[in-house]
C-alpha cells in the first residue's frame, strides 16, 4: 500500500512539473528555439524587476531574423507602466517622431497585461519583422510595423541600449 501511494504522489508530482513547464511556453513561440547567451536580470535600484532570455533558431543573435525575448517579471507592474517605460527607453536611444511615439504607446497600453511576479511575457520578432506578443495562454496582440519592432526590441539588443552589461549577457559575451 506504502509502495502504491508514493507512486501516485510520484505521478502527481510528475504532471505537474509537465503542466506548469508546457504553461510556461505559449503556443510553441519558443518551439525550435535555442538559448542564445544568458539570462540577464534588470534591477532598478533595489528593486528585482524581470529576467530577460534571448532564444534563436541557431542560437545566434540576427537582428533581420526571427527570435524571441522572455520577460519573466519578478514584481507587480501595470501594463501601462510597461508600455510608458518601453516608450521612454526607444527616446533614450534616438526615437523622435512623437506622433508615432503616440501611436505605439496606445498599441502597447492595448496589447500589454499587467503582471504580477513570475508572469511571462513573450515578444516575438517575425520573419516579416513584425512584433507579436504573447503571454503563457495566447497571443496578447501584434504590432506591424518594422520600424517598431526595430526600436522595441532595441531596447534590450541595440548598441545604444541603457543596459549595455545586460545585452552583452544576452548575446553570449558578443558584442
Amino acid at each position: 500500500m506504502t509502495q502504491v501511494k508514493l507512486s501516485v504522489a510520484a505521478l502527481m508530482v510528475l504532471l505537474s512539473s509537465v503542466v506548469h513547464s508546457a504553461s510556461l511556453e505559449p503556443n510553441g513561440v519558443k518551439k525550435g528555439m535555442t538559448q542564445v547567451g544568458q539570462t540577464a536580470r534588470m534591477t532598478y535600484l533595489f528593486w528585482d524587476v524581470y529576467d530577460i532570455s534571448l532564444y534563436t533558431a541557431s542560437g545566434q543573435y540576427e537582428p533581420s531574423a526571427p527570435f524571441v525575448l522572455q520577460l519573466t517579471y519578478l514584481r507587480n507592474l501595470s501594463g501601462e507602466d510597461i508600455a510608458e517605460r518601453s516608450l521612454e527607453e526607444m527616446e533614450k536611444q534616438g526615437f523622435r517622431d512623437e506622433e508615432m511615439g503616440r501611436v505605439w504607446l496606445e498599441r502597447m497600453k492595448n496589447i500589454f497585461p499587467n503582471v504580477e511576479n513570475n508572469y511571462s511575457l513573450y515578444g516575438l520578432r517575425t520573419p516579416s519583422g513584425t512584433a507579436q506578443f504573447y503571454n503563457s495562454e495566447k497571443l496578447l496582440g501584434e504590432i506591424e510595423d518594422p520600424l517598431f519592432t526595430k526600436w522595441f526590441f532595441d531596447i534590450w539588443l541595440g548598441d545604444k541600449t541603457s543596459e549595455p552589461k545586460m545585452r552583452l549577457k544576452l548575446l553570449g559575451g558578443k558584442s
